[in-house]
């Protein structure tokens, strides 16, 4: 293949060991009619179809790669950067005037221009949020389904596919390379002659998750397939990996009078019989009218939704916030969430003057950009939870916090709405110290229009010795670069005037 650039670190795809040739080939093992295979059976020829790789995705001599963007096509990200600043103007002018947008689950195809590889597929994924989770998997599902079908269309053989999921738009890196992975797995089953080679291209981000996941979806011997049944999750999507809405499937019944109509003309052989839907799709044994869970009024999705909509709307808000928080509670529980907490950026300490427990979170200690959003809220909650139970105070150093320690505030209005109503209620005060101009301004908004009811629980604090008036220094664990920065734009003595206002009670 002809690069378009000259450069001398470009990687050849016949240098990727292909998945099939990662572990010893051996002989399949014979199933028998009775025995239980996985979704996903071991196959030689899609093995040898795709290869795991880890590196600059903008080095890849390959018919295409793809490009993690925005809807704007203008994101600043290392990996976009770079593949800008290869691809050269050329390409920048392309993305700029004939591109110009591409909607959330899109792709657009632009030539690769000074890239090695010839096209480039630009696509944007979706921001992870729980609460919309299935918008979310619904788009990223598009994105990989789209940007394999761009490939089938214009006949682009070798494809270096970068991870459309990003922790920049929260999404967690297991979650979508499952659904990566998935959808590659489906299309190949489907269109097995459509693509010579897939590179899944990774990064110190998302490397582990694909390591691990891809046996599940593509397991090279039959040790493998039968060890993956175990993990699998349990929406491993429909037959084109597209994950499935259980509450959007259509519930069809067979026609009403068909059982009245058999019993009249049975004997007769010119009896035209239609089909028992029931029987086909296993959602029902009634054939006749009125023992049909409809007809008997027994719960099913249409019937919640109208009654969220005009009964109770209130107490079952409630009810389904309660119902989510006990989820993310038991599940905080049980997953790993090591890494979270060598961060040190949120922790339990003493009391203050009151007797009140305080939980320190420090903002500089929290990588906003690269953590994982997911685990990052369960290990608030693994550590809060026993907390709230009573009155309770938060501080939080704003000291020295830049832009990488800022998460987006729409994750943060989405933890807020997430946590039980004990948090808020609880809370006695929440102190902000070494705020900055913005972080002030960012405050008033979050508390104006998300978080109305703790509003005017939030203090800002200069110092750390106005915190020292509110709990003993001997009760709080304050790190030695905040005490270092505050003697700094304080001075090592400033005087602190009394607090002994009935806020603080």
């Amino acid at each position: 293949m002809d690069a378009l650039g000259h450069r001398d670190d470009i990687v050849d795809p016949s240098t990727i060991t292909r998945w099939n040739f990662t572990k010893l080939l051996e002989q399949p093992k014979e199933y028998g009619d009775g025995d239980q295979r996985s979704p996903f059976p071991w196959r030689a020829d899609l093995n040898a179809k795709i290869a795991l790789w880890h590196g600059n995705i903008s080095r890849l001599n390959v018919h295409a790669i793809t490009h993690a963007t925005n809807e704007h096509m203008n994101d600043r990200n290392p990996i976009s950067d770079e593949i800008m600043r290869q691809g050269g103007a050329g390409l920048v002018r392309e993305v700029d005037e004939d591109l110009r947008v591409c909607r959330t689950g899109e792709a657009k195809l632009s030539k690769g221009h000074n890239l090695p590889a010839r096209f480039v597929i630009h696509s944007v994924g979706p921001r992870y949020n729980i609460k919309y989770l299935t918008a979310a998997e619904s788009a990223l599902y598009s994105c990989y389904r789209t940007i394999l079908q761009i490939c089938k269309e214009t006949d682009i053989r070798i494809l270096g596919l970068g991870a459309i999921h990003t922790l920049k738009r929260n999404y967690p890196p297991d979650k979508g390379a499952h659904i990566a992975i998935r959808t590659v797995r489906r299309f190949l089953e489907k269109f097995p002659d459509s693509l010579d080679l897939i590179i899944f291209c990774c990064n110190e981000e998302n490397l582990d998750s694909y390591r691990g996941i891809l046996p599940l979806y593509f397991p090279r011997n039959s040790e493998e397939e039968e060890e993956a049944m175990k993990h699998l999750p349990n929406d491993i999507g429909n037959e084109e990996g597209e994950p499935v809405i259980k509450e959007r499937q259509i519930r069809i019944l067979d026609k009403p009078a068909f059982a009245a109509l058999k019993n009249s003309n049975e004997g007769r052989v010119d009896f035209e019989q239609t089909i028992d839907l029931n029987k086909e799709f296993a959602l029902s044994t009634a054939i006749d009218v009125g023992h049909h869970p409809f007809a008997n009024m027994e719960e099913d999705p249409d019937k919640i939704k109208t009654a969220k909509m005009f009964n109770n709307t209130a107490e079952m808000k409630l009810i389904e916030n309660k119902r989510r928080y006990e989820s993310l509670l038991k599940q905080a529980k049980t997953e790993d969430l090591t890494e979270i907490a060598a961060l040190h950026c949120l922790y339990r300490t003493g009391v203050d003057k009151y007797g009140r427990p305080i939980v320190v979170f420090i903002g500089k200690n929290y990588p906003a950009h690269t953590a994982n959003p997911e685990k990052a809220l369960l290990y608030l909650i693994r550590v809060m939870d026993h907390v709230v139970e009573n009155e309770y105070v938060v501080v939080y150093f704003h000291t020295q916090v830049t832009g990488r320690n800022q998460p987006p505030m729409a994750y943060l209005k989405m933890v807020y709405n997430y946590l039980d109503v004990r948090y808020k209620r609880n809370l006695k005060h929440f102190y902000v110290v070494h705020p900055t101009w913005w972080s002030k301004v960012a405050t008033w908004f979050f508390t104006t229009f998300t978080a109305s009811d703790i509003k005017s629980k939030v203090h800002t604090l200069s110092g750390v010795q106005y915190l020292y008036s509110k709990m003993g220094p001997d009760q709080i664990d304050v790190p030695a670069f905040v005490q270092e920065h505050d003697i700094k734009i304080n001075g090592p003595r400033y005087e602190v005037p009394d607090s002994d206002s009935p806020e603080d009670l």
